[in-house]
């Protein structure tokens, strides 16, 4: 039999290669399949294997220089709403969905988007599905959008998907652009305030303190506190970078982990005036999808499971994937959304009357729209919320300064004319 080698992804989304013996190409992607391998690339190996190169996938990724998969870049979400627009016109005129996606790989202006594609032409040249080979690319295509390509496969109606698609990928642009346009003025305040405090510690504070010192007389409590706050942070700040740093990276590394990402999420959802903002957009990010996939036909057990990875929060997903396990053992949708305690009363009323009508998608649609108008309520009453914050806030950090820099001048002023 023919020697292969091969280049592809597993269930997991990590980069593997290897050689392989099989009777052909096809038989190769049948039991490349049949290991959870999505090939992208086939070809007779050039060469004989030496001893330490065996059969049998090895992972690329974690080959990769740090600081290179750090840097690759993604693509961005109007490149793939771009993308599923022209991708619904063509599929829906007909064209071939070779030469529809090998033209977009040409004429699409994002160089990452344009490899995709390209490995993705390559993948269906070799008898993947255009699922599969989107499965190869989970930092373009998540298992949302990979879902819904495979039931418009088996459907027939590849156009309709990428409609769907289209709409729920401009909802996250949306979603995203109020939460940006909300948070911007607050950050642009923090950091304001962040670098005049800096400039004060490092500049202001040291030059007064010369002065302050001549005078040989008591400093009021504010100019002290100043003043050693000042000398702290002059004598002390590579060691708080450091330290600063390595908290960073610890809690970063942390993240990683399953655990920590549960344990993280949970957090962001109880700060106050984010938290409950967090939750809405998480959960209205999980009633529309699980909605559209349960339109588009997909099982409710598998649009659960994708629904679950799709949320944008990690706590939140291990609710719904207790979900899956509660209907495994065939319980309702009702009884497993209310054992999970991620939904209101509200929200549970409208699953029993979809349950009941066997409407649970457009019911569904309706949760997610009830979401949406949450979020915006939140998002304005944020707003509002932080401004006032900011400026007391701000306020109390110029009243420090004053009382610290010119106390000692008005008392040296005082002692003078007296």
């Amino acid at each position: 039999m023919p020697d292969f080698f091969y280049r592809g992804r597993d269930a997991e989304g990590r980069q593997v290669e290897g050689f392989q013996d099989a009777a052909s190409q096809s038989a190769l992607v049948q039991l490349l399949r049949r290991q959870d391998i999505t090939p992208t690339r086939i070809e007779v190996a050039k060469k004989k294997r030496s001893a330490k190169t065996q059969s049998g996938p090895v992972a690329k990724d974690d080959a990769l220089p740090w600081l290179t998969r750090v840097l690759r870049r993604r693509v961005k979400l109007d490149e793939l709403i771009m993308f599923c627009r022209q991708m619904h016109a063509l599929t829906r005129s007909g064209i071939p969905l070779m030469r529809a996606i090998n033209g977009l790989a040409d004429a699409t202006a994002s160089p990452r988007l344009s490899q995709v594609l390209t490995d993705v032409a390559r993948s269906l040249t070799q008898g993947n599905t255009l699922s599969m080979a989107m499965r190869a690319h989970p930092d373009a295509f998540n298992d949302l959008f990979v879902s819904m390509i495979h039931m418009g496969e088996t459907t027939g109606r590849l156009d309709s998907a990428f409609q769907q698609l289209i709409g729920h990928l401009e909802r996250e642009k949306d979603t995203r652009k109020r939460l940006s346009a909300a948070t911007r003025y607050p950050l642009f305040v923090s950091v304001s305030i962040t670098l005049a405090m800096l400039t004060v510690t490092f500049k202001v504070i040291p030059a007064f303190s010369g002065v302050f010192a001549s005078l040989g007389a008591e400093l009021p409590w504010p100019t002290r506190v100043l003043i050693g706050t000042s000398n702290f942070m002059l004598t002390s700040w590579p060691y708080l970078l450091v330290l600063i740093t390595a908290a960073v990276y610890g809690l970063m590394r942390w993240k990683r982990t399953p655990k920590g990402a549960i344990h993280w999420d949970h957090g962001l959802l109880k700060l106050p005036l984010l938290g409950r903002l967090f939750e809405r957009i998480a959960l209205g990010r999980f009633a529309r999808p699980f909605a559209m996939m349960l339109d588009a036909g997909v099982p409710m057990l598998q649009a659960l499971q994708v629904s679950a990875r799709t949320v944008g929060n990690r706590y939140i997903g291990s609710g719904i994937e207790q979900m899956v396990t509660g209907i495994e053992r065939g319980e309702s949708l009702l009884t497993t959304a209310s054992s999970s305690g991620l939904f209101n009363p509200l929200i549970l009323q409208m699953i029993a009357v979809g349950e009941e009508t066997g409407n649970v998608s457009e019911l569904l649609v309706d949760i997610a729209d009830f979401y949406d108008q949450e979020v915006d309520y939140d998002l304005k009453r944020m707003t509002e919320l932080i401004e006032p914050i900011l400026l007391a806030f701000m306020g109390i950090m110029v009243v420090i300064l004053i009382l610290g820099v010119f106390l000692p001048m008005w008392d040296l002023g005082s002692a003078y004319g007296s």
